[in-house]
């Protein structure tokens, strides 16, 4: 081997090695898909990688594109909080999807964002923007992660709180009740608020009174009820027995995760109607 080729040899060894080290440090591409929005980005710091060798013109276009999933996250699920929004059952839908991975490209931009500003360009071109808006949008989009997180609790507790009424109904009917209740008795055994302010008064002969947040409480009979058994029912009777039952006593759904991780109250004993006090609705 003559010296041309040996120096030949050499810098090629170099050049292969060091294609292999860049090879090696060069950060993927990674997608993420967050409802309808995408975005490319590349984790440099977990590669290894250095940020400042990236093509600037593809970085702008990374670092922009995951600003824009964070806008699009932030507009998506802003009526969290308002059940009544037609956009609320997909707000919710996007947060839980969020919930479990956006933290993860949060994190790897925010580590972008920071190792940008070591590079020579950070203060050209669109980079001084990004790097600012990008700032602003993780701290909102932790934020509405953080809120989300107790609102998705909120709603678990909720459906939870619902699902398991029926049961507590009954154990309260069979603690509370005789076997054959007597028409007209007025014994109360189980109350629930929900959180809509509709308050249910359930009684053993199958008479429930229900009055909606605001409302004057109205007396509804079962159905099937004989005209003799008809005549026993004297309504004010029972529109006193639910205005007596203590309210801390009642089944409520919880309005906030402190509400749903207190013990549920023990219902109050079936008793007869608690002394007026004032005129109750409907007792005329």
């Amino acid at each position: 081997m003559n010296f041309v080729s040996r120096k030949l040899w050499i810098v090629g060894g170099m050049s292969l090695a060091l294609g292999a080290c860049g090879a090696r440090n060069a950060a993927p591409v990674q997608r993420y898909s967050l409802g309808v929005a995408r975005a490319d980005y590349r984790d440099y710091t977990g590669a290894k990688a250095n940020i400042c060798d990236a093509e600037t013109r593809w970085l702008t276009d990374e670092l922009s594109a995951v600003n824009g999933l964070m806008t699009r996250f932030l507009s998506e699920t802003e009526q969290v909080k308002n059940p009544k929004s037609v956009d609320y059952a997909r707000s919710m839908e996007l947060l839980k999807e969020a919930s479990g991975s956006l933290e993860k490209v949060l994190k790897v931009h925010q580590n972008n964002l920071q190792a940008v500003q070591k590079c020579g360009f950070a203060k050209s071109g669109a980079f001084p923007d990004i790097a600012k808006r990008g700032t602003e949008l993780l701290d909102q989009s932790r934020a509405r992660l953080a809120e989300g997180s107790q609102v998705l609790a909120l709603v678990e507790a909720q459906h939870k709180w619902k699902a398991e009424a029926p049961q507590r109904e009954q154990a309260a009917r069979q603690t509370w009740c005789a076997k054959n209740p007597e028409v007209g008795s007025t014994d109360l055994y189980y109350a629930r608020k929900y959180i809509d302010g509709t308050t249910e008064w359930l009684f053993c002969d199958g008479h429930v009174v229900q009055s909606a947040k605001g409302g004057e409480p109205a007396l509804f009979s079962p159905e099937g009820l004989s005209a003799k058994d008809r005549r026993k029912v004297k309504p004010p009777r029972y529109l006193e027995a639910a205005q007596g039952y203590p309210v801390e006593e009642m089944d409520k759904e919880p309005a906030s995760v402190a509400d749903a991780a207190a013990p549920a109250p023990a219902p109050a004993p079936a008793s007869e109607p608690a002394p007026a006090q004032g005129t109750a609705a409907g007792g005329n």
